[in-house]
């Protein structure tokens, strides 16, 4: 049976080889943290169940240790409170709420971050303290801060570090307003997605320092960003290259709703192809053009529920061809969806890393290509 030391070595060899660690200092790192103190039990999604269902892995199961040492997310938790040791059945439905991100996105965060000695991190997040352990190796405990949202899960971590050897100033509170108490920072990692860049982490990151963070909404697509803060409370950046995305912070996730009831409206032709939101851009830019709109569905049959309104959406194929919509409500979320898809279409459907995002006081814009380009305000 294989020891933590050599899966842990394993592991990091094989993200040395891949290309995800490029530098000594996080290889280190990546050989130094024991990741199963972070994770103890966990949940493993169960193949072709819908909706989804979780296996436990139990602490010293077989397996366990070598799931803790695979390159994936380990599921700590559902709906903000069920954890793997209260689950008592084979395996349970729910909605993860926290966990351990996999490795090899974590690492390949902290170095386009950009960190180096002496820089002063606040990290968004800490969940179950792996990311914080990583980011203390590299930048000594002093100069790592973190902060998470869920008192339990936060406590949890704390234990963890503590065991690991670790001593970062952690917090307990939400993380959108940051922890100024620590501040000024030269740099901001958020390890959960948010729906707009909150102000406060615009005026605790100095000017010249960056945030890198993950845009979702409440369509759930998500794009990763790099912003260079350009002055107290300004900032302008990228969206980067891959497919990151992080469970939404809390406060900025979508309020409680009824259950949808689709009702009759208007109808016409719909001019693109809907499954055109089943692509990681494609989602994402019909998350930009209706951000308060909940997407289901899939293919030729969409559906689009906005929250503050109740307006709807919904498209199915015609038998001979082409698709037709259906909308109702004071917003048509088809119209804006079908704009903005169309404007990405003519500009050859780039992925995320063609886009920017600027961020002021009057505002926050993402755009394609050049700030003068198509672009879309983020709901703040």
């Amino acid at each position: 049976m294989s020891t933590s030391a050599q899966l842990r070595s394993a592991l990091t060899e094989s993200l040395a080889e891949d290309g995800t660690l490029t530098g000594p200092e996080w290889r280190s790192a990546a050989a130094a943290v024991p990741r199963e103190l972070f994770t103890g039990s966990y949940f493993l999604p169960v193949a072709g169940t819908l909706p989804t269902s979780y296996r436990p892995v139990r602490e010293g199961e077989p397996g366990w240790l070598e799931g803790v040492y695979s390159d994936q997310t380990l599921i700590t938790q559902l709906d903000g409170r069920v954890r793997p040791d209260d689950v008592t059945e084979d395996a349970v439905t729910g909605s993860p709420s926290s966990s351990s991100t996999l490795p090899s996105l974590v690492l390949q965060m902290w170095q386009q971050l950009g960190t180096e000695a002496g820089h002063r991190v606040l990290e968004i997040g800490t969940g179950t303290g792996y990311s914080t352990a990583l980011g203390a190796h590299r930048l000594g405990d002093a100069n790592l801060t973190s902060i998470e949202y869920d008192p339990v899960v936060g406590g949890a971590a704390a234990t963890a570090l503590k065991a690991a050897g670790f001593a970062p100033r952690l917090f307990i509170g939400d993380g959108l307003r940051g922890a100024p108490q620590d501040g000024p920072y030269d740099r901001l990692i958020a390890t959960c997605s948010v729906r707009y860049i909150p102000m406060p982490w615009l005026h605790q990151v100095k000017p010249g320092g960056k945030i890198l963070g993950t845009l979702s909404g409440w369509s759930y697509a998500n794009a990763l960003a790099l912003l260079d803060v350009t002055g107290p409370g300004e900032a302008a950046g990228r969206f980067l290259p891959g497919y990151t995305s992080f469970m939404i912070a809390r406060p900025h996730d979508r309020p409680p709703r009824a259950t949808l009831a689709l009702l009759p409206g208007e109808e016409r032709p719909s001019q693109i192809d809907p499954a055109k939101l089943d692509d990681w851009t494609g989602g994402w830019i019909a998350q930009l053009a209706a951000p308060s709109a909940e997407r289901m569905g899939a293919g030729a049959e969409q559906i689009l529920w906005d929250v503050a309104t109740g307006s709807q959406a919904r498209t199915t194929p015609n038998p001979d061809g082409g698709w037709t919509v259906v909308q109702r409500g004071p917003v048509r979320l088809w119209d804006r969806v079908e704009r903005a898809v169309q404007r990405w279409q003519a500009a050859n459907e780039p992925h995320q890393e063609r886009f920017g995002i600027t961020v002021s006081a009057a505002g926050q814009r993402v755009w394609l290509g050049t700030e003068a380009g198509p672009g879309w305000s983020l709901p703040i």
